[in-house]
């Protein structure tokens, strides 16, 4: 019986490394496409009429600079039009909304969350008079570029009905956490979303600062109601067999978390949503590529896969600490690794000194390597985090807001 268990958990190990050496493999190398950034043509001539949808929970202290960023977008006053949905509010956001003149629907409803409340603003704007060729979505607490339109009226003229916009930070200096979340998103934004791009895979809606084609939506339907909304359609659209862009040339300021407890719900909430996603939309997109002979489904799946990735990791790690401090006799034997310790170890160097690639590519300020020294701490929360959110993704009504406080002009982040 220990015999057999103890090949049991050696090939355990050993499956468990081959599939992170593969996926980490591959996640290496089309982040090398992501290295040269490829200058395109563009028809930035305003001709595409848009609806700006941001949904706000009770969000005025930032909901006047989100507005102004909104307001002063260069692109042609009479062909974009702004929508503040109030959902839910108890403060005075949706007062201030109407302060600053854009339209303001207020919702009250028991089912809570930015899905349901972008799915009921679509259905009001479908049964308005006007029309237009795309509606982007934003948070309250972002700022927006100011060549936001004209740079997605571009790609909508170059045929993409999905586009994800540049995310970046506001308020990257506020704390060590909000370092490593500007970071994540230097590296990720270079050398994840870049790079599919280049490589004409499917790009990640991020749920703010994104545009979607207004026919599109009104063939598909939102019918994204998980705690992570644009994940889910981000896979519904992939198994439609449309392909989100990426847009590098256009930003949204976000606001990140400045405390770890702060990061600790929003990152839960974020990996309930990614099981419960992952769960329903893997296996049929990887049926969907393999029937149609298409890689960007499988793509799909694999992104999807990073949950399952970080948990086999843990699993890993965990039978190698029983085995190497814990005398049982089932381990007299050492288990048999794939590769060598030291591979390992390289292995987890690069991995830790590789985003610093994407920081130089993007020009990141010096401070951001300083504070790249408590960036494994916050790579590490991620285990956790996984588990907390296997554990709770079925619970997807546990909708949590995170609040924000630090109202920045687009003024002072574009000069």
């Amino acid at each position: 019986m220990g015999d057999l268990l103890f090949y049991i958990l050696t090939a355990l190990v050993t499956l468990s490394q081959a599939v992170v050496l593969v996926v980490l493999m591959y996640y290496y190398f089309v982040s090398i496409f992501g290295w040269q950034k490829i200058e395109e043509e563009k028809d930035l001539t305003p001709t595409k009429k848009f609806a700006l949808i941001t949904a706000a929970h009770n969000e005025e202290a930032v909901i006047r600079y989100h507005i102004e960023s909104l307001k002063m977008i260069n692109y042609p006053k009479d062909m974009y039009d702004i929508y503040i949905i109030a959902d839910n509010c108890t403060d005075t956001t949706a007062e201030i909304a109407r302060q600053e003149g854009v339209n303001v629907f207020e919702r009250f409803s028991p089912k809570r969350g930015k899905g349901f409340a972008l799915e009921w603003m679509f259905n009001e704007l479908f049964k308005m008079d006007k029309e237009y060729d795309a509606v982007c979505l934003f948070d309250a607490d972002n700022v927006v570029s100011s060549n936001f339109l004209l740079e997605m009226g571009a790609k909508l003229k170059q045929g993409f009905k999905s586009i994800q916009g540049y995310l970046d930070t506001k308020n990257p200096g506020d704390s060590w956490v909000t370092a490593c979340y500007a970071t994540a998103y230097w590296s990720m934004n270079r050398m994840w979303q870049l790079a599919r791009y280049n490589l004409g895979l499917s790009n990640a809606l991020g749920g703010t600062g994104l545009c979607l084609d207004y026919q599109l939506l009104k063939e598909y339907g939102w019918g994204a109601h998980c705690l992570t909304e644009d994940l889910e359609f981000t896979m519904k659209l992939l198994l439609n067999g449309t392909k989100t862009a990426w847009c590098h040339d256009c930003k949204v300021y976000d606001e990140k978390p400045v405390h770890f407890s702060q990061t600790w719900r929003q990152r839960s909430r974020w990996l309930q949503g990614h099981w419960d996603v992952a769960f329903r939309y893997m296996i049929p997109l990887i049926k969907k590529g393999i029937k149609e002979r298409r890689w960007y489904p499988v793509d799909g799946a694999i992104y999807l896969f990073q949950p399952i990735l970080i948990m086999t990791m843990l699993l890993n790690f965990l039978i190698t600490f029983l085995a190497s401090f814990f005398p049982f006799p089932i381990f007299a034997t050492p288990l048999i690794d794939l590769l060598p310790g030291w591979f390992w170890i390289t292995f987890a160097v690069l991995g830790y000194t590789y985003p610093m690639i994407g920081l130089y590519l993007e020009k990141a300020p010096k401070k951001a390597y300083y504070y790249y020294i408590t960036y494994p701490i916050y790579g590490l929360t991620w285990f956790p985090v996984t588990v907390v959110g296997l554990f709770k993704h079925r619970n997807q009504t546990e909708w949590a807001h995170t609040q924000h406080t630090r109202g920045i002009s687009i003024n002072t982040l574009e000069r």
